[in-house]
């Protein structure tokens, strides 16, 4: 029997990628050989930071030839099948976000076939996430507690 070779997909908006996203991200690399960083973005809604974004988590994980992180448009679950992924992965802070990505899965699962693995946050990083950074960073206030620097270890 052929081992299979796992691919997870983890897509989203990262605006921006947080210290959440990374937890998820690293977490997922240990039942997952490979892992597709799927930064979405809508053509009719420009989006002038996306490109920064991108460019800072593929320095992020520029040292681990297991990660890939690229752009896409259109349906997630399109992107999933063209990226390979047998799963796609999807973190959770709250039950609110359970609800509503648990609703999300169903539907990508009835309409790809493709999984979605909802892995929960750590307790510690329950409280980060992008909308929070956004504000905080809008009102001036030092966000490199919540967003990752390339020297971080994993959590």
């Amino acid at each position: 029997m052929t081992p299979r070779f796992k691919t997870a997909l983890f897509a989203g908006t990262f605006n921006p990628f947080t210290i959440g996203h990374k937890s998820i991200a690293d977490r997922v690399l240990q039942i997952a050989d490979r892992l597709v960083i799927g930064f979405g973005v809508n053509p009719d809604k420009p989006d002038p930071g996306a490109v920064s974004r991108l460019a800072g988590v593929k320095r992020l994980y520029a040292d681990d030839p297991r990660v890939t992180v690229v752009q896409y448009s259109g349906l997630t679950t399109d992107f999933a099948r063209e990226c390979g992924a047998d799963f796609m992965i999807r973190g959770v802070r709250s039950v609110a976000d359970f609800e509503y990505e648990r609703n999300l899965a169903d539907i990508n699962l009835k309409i790809s076939g493709i999984e979605t693995l909802l892995l929960p946050a750590l307790p510690e990083l329950s409280y980060v996430s992008s909308s929070m950074v956004r504000e905080l960073a809008a009102n001036g206030v030092d966000i490199s507690p919540y967003v990752p620097q390339k020297n971080q270890s994993p959590a």
